[in-house]
């Protein structure tokens, strides 16, 4: 077996890295996901910016157990918060993590809130 879970994840983010550059007309939707927590920030990489961040830790999510519906709910508030700061449309960079359960709920809560991927 080469290395652990973490390192695995790791490596599967540079590969995601290679390809995946927000610019400020595009920038970047980053995800973290922890077992307890999620994470999600608009990145401008051309500037080195954090445009926007929301996570589950923050205000009434902080109290929620991290679920399907408190994934979509980070999403949704960090898509307001885009919006705030004038962007509309991101890539998606999903930190190595699958595109699935709760990292897709994150992705879709921001695609309801009218950010644009």
């Amino acid at each position: 077996m080469r290395g652990s879970r973490t390192q695995a994840r790791r490596r599967r983010h540079f590969r995601v890295r290679k390809k995946v550059h927000g610019t400020g007309t595009r920038p970047r939707l980053a995800v973290f996901r922890s077992n307890r927590y999620i994470y999600a920030q608009i990145i401008d990489d051309d500037q080195g910016v954090t445009m926007a961040s929301a996570s589950s830790r923050e205000g009434k999510l902080g109290k929620k157990t991290l679920n399907v519906d408190t994934a979509t709910e980070v999403g949704k508030l960090v898509g307001a918060r885009a919006k705030d700061a004038g962007v509309d449309a991101v890539v998606f960079d999903r930190g190595g993590f699958a595109f699935h359960g709760r990292v897709k709920a994150l992705a879709e809560g921001a695609r309801k809130s009218g950010l644009e991927f």
